[in-house]
């Protein structure tokens, strides 16, 4: 009879604001937690917070504590608080590890700190935190319904640090010239391709780390232009290995035969 009378005034609350000042207000904390269920079950979610954050510590190590918890994490969630949400959602899951609800825990959680990533011109730390997240659930639950989702949202992610990364690079190679050293340049291409196997701007990698050595190379003394013209060449051949038949070739294959035309008349004249 209790229960019903207590779930009879939470739905009142919905109608009534003087009734939820005044529950607020109270220390009927059976009342508040029924009224808390239903303003959350009906997506009163800013009002349901509000009796969360007055119940967390009453019912803190009582049975209802993890239900209460949950719903106390995805409601930051479904206010998109995902700051909060991702803090609230960590400390489920170290709280109660045996829960029923630990895989969505752990999935929104991770998902809370994707929704924090940042565009990709900008300092990229929580990218990399939804990224340990991401794979994190991943590893943990390999057979889950929402490792697809959770897989497309990596990739996304890695797509935004290749795009930062790559950036970064041509950058430098755009300065290059006017500062003088190509080293920097050179260096954040080869990073690039050993950082990123698989990326769709690996091709853009060999090209610019190829075009920053002929520069390199053709703006150096002429005790060292030979060796830096080597190496140059060495990048064509690495960057015709893998895009022989790229939109880019055509370029490579203009640096190449200024290379070999300046090889060739050292070589002549040495003769």
């Amino acid at each position: 009879m209790r229960t019903s009378l207590l779930f009879v005034f939470a739905a009142l609350l919905l109608t009534s604001c003087g009734e939820y000042q005044k529950l607020l207000r109270s220390d009927d904390t059976a009342k508040k937690y029924a009224a808390m269920d239903s303003l959350y079950d009906a997506g009163k979610l800013k009002k349901s917070l509000k009796l969360m954050e007055q119940l967390v510590p009453a019912y803190r190590g009582k049975p209802q504590a993890e239900d209460l918890m949950f719903k106390y994490a995805n409601t930051f969630y479904l206010l998109e608080d995902y700051f909060l949400s991702g803090y609230q959602f960590d400390r489920f899951e170290t709280g109660y590890p045996q829960s029923d609800s630990i895989e969505v825990a752990s999935y929104k959680s991770a998902k809370s700190y994707y929704q924090l990533s940042p565009r990709y011109s900008l300092d990229q730390k929580e990218t990399y935190l939804a990224l340990e997240k991401l794979q994190g659930y991943i590893n943990k639950y390999p057979n889950s319904d929402r490792r697809l989702e959770a897989n497309a949202l990596v990739q996304e992610l890695r797509e935004k640090l290749e795009k930062k990364d790559i950036e970064i690079a041509d950058q430098y190679l755009d300065t290059a010239e006017s500062l003088g050293t190509f080293g920097p340049a050179i260096g954040a291409y080869d990073n690039f391709i050993a950082d990123h196997p698989g990326s769709k701007y690996r091709k853009n990698a060999f090209f610019g780390r190829l075009k920053a050595q002929y520069m390199l190379a053709i703006n150096s003394a002429p005790s060292k232009m030979d060796e830096r013209l080597i190496a140059a060449k060495k990048y064509y051949d690495s960057f015709a290995k893998y895009y022989s038949k790229s939109d880019l070739k055509e370029a490579a294959d203009e640096m190449l035969q200024d290379i070999e035309k300046r090889l060739s008349e050292k070589e002549t004249a040495i003769n």
